[in-house]
Formats: C-alpha cells, sequence, structure tokens
C-alpha cells in the first residue's frame, strides 16, 4: 500500500470512528483498524493529521483533538442527526 492511501485509508477511519462513536478513536483503535502495530498507527496518524485540513492533535500528545468536520472536546457547535447529539463540529 503506498504512504498516500494509508493516508487516507486513515483519515477515512478517523472519521467513520467519529461517525459510529461520537469521539476520535486512539491510535491503538486505529491500528486495529488499519491492521498495523500501535506504534506505526500513532506515526501514520500523526502524518495524516499534518496532511489534512483542520486536522490536529493535543499538543505535544499523540491525542486527536480536531479532525474535520468534528470536534473531540466539547464546542459550542452540537452536531444532531435523527434526533441525537453525540459529535461537536470545529
Amino acid at each position: 500500500m503506498t504512504e498516500s492511501n494509508l493516508i487516507q485509508k486513515a483519515y477515512t477511519a478517523v472519521v467513520k470512528h467519529f461517525i459510529r462513536t461520537g469521539r476520535a478513536p486512539h491510535y491503538t483503535e486505529l491500528a486495529e483498524t488499519l491492521r498495523l502495530q500501535p506504534d506505526e498507527a500513532r506515526d501514520v496518524q500523526r502524518v495524516t493529521a499534518q496532511a489534512a485540513v483542520a486536522c490536529w492533535l493535543v499538543q505535544d500528545t499523540d491525542y486527536i483533538e480536531s479532525w474535520a468536520p468534528f470536534s473531540n472536546v466539547p464546542t459550542h457547535y452540537l452536531v444532531t442527526v435523527a434526533g441525537e447529539q453525540k459529535w461537536y463540529g470545529q
């Protein structure tokens, strides 16, 4: 798999996890999804966040803070779908 394909798969996996659970995945969860070792997934997550627009990690950590269009920390932008509010927008 090329690096650009892996970056796209990682971006999509994070968005799908947000949609399903309302929160960002930990890189160990991303590792399971992408069938990578946890250290590899952490590195891919970091590279993907740097390559994407409006995606970033909590400063000096490997935790996702925001991943367009979602925020992993509460904001004033509540996202509700079919009466269910479990997401925050950027």
